[in-house]
């Protein structure tokens, strides 16, 4: 709590509570790496389409003779377990939902309509717990070890 009475939770930009993910058919590179990441981590579900599976790495761009450069593959992402993972599959979702055109026109967004009721359903079955404030010690009257020497004496 703050000096002014405001409380407050640490680390300060923590989200409590259930959480997914929304994946696509668009996502790539970090956009196949991050969905992989959020299930082994066990964060939640992801909700979508599965990611595009390009996750084999480029670096270094040698410049040709006439300004132009190449590029080549140069790193490739394999599992914990020693498997060749991701690339050219993707990240399948969890929960598989199209994000149509037409859908998207009436004003929805399937997706991500999908996903908050999958993290509601959640917070639903497991209510996020309430910190009880306590009460404010009144070291005059107490004494504690903690106080400095004086206070809390008679």
């Amino acid at each position: 709590m703050t000096r002014e009475g405001q409380d407050f939770t640490t680390p300060l930009g923590s989200i409590f509570g259930p959480k997914a993910m929304i994946i696509n058919q668009y996502a790539g590179s970090g956009g196949d790496a991050l969905p992989w990441y959020f299930r082994r981590a066990q964060i939640g579900p992801l909700v979508g389409k599965r990611t595009w599976g390009g996750l084999i790495g480029i670096y270094d761009y040698p410049t040709l003779m006439d300004g132009g450069s190449v590029t080549a593959p140069r790193l490739a992402f394999y599992s914990p377990s020693g498997e060749w993972d991701v690339e050219n599959h993707g990240v399948a979702p969890d929960v598989d939902v199209e994000f149509t055109p037409k859908a998207w026109r009436e004003g929805h967004d399937l997706q991500l309509e999908k996903a908050v009721e999958v993290v509601l359903g959640e917070l639903e079955k497991n209510p996020l717990p309430v910190a009880k404030r306590p009460a404010f010690p009144n070291y005059q009257e107490t004494g504690s070890p903690n106080a400095s020497p004086g206070l809390g004496s008679k």
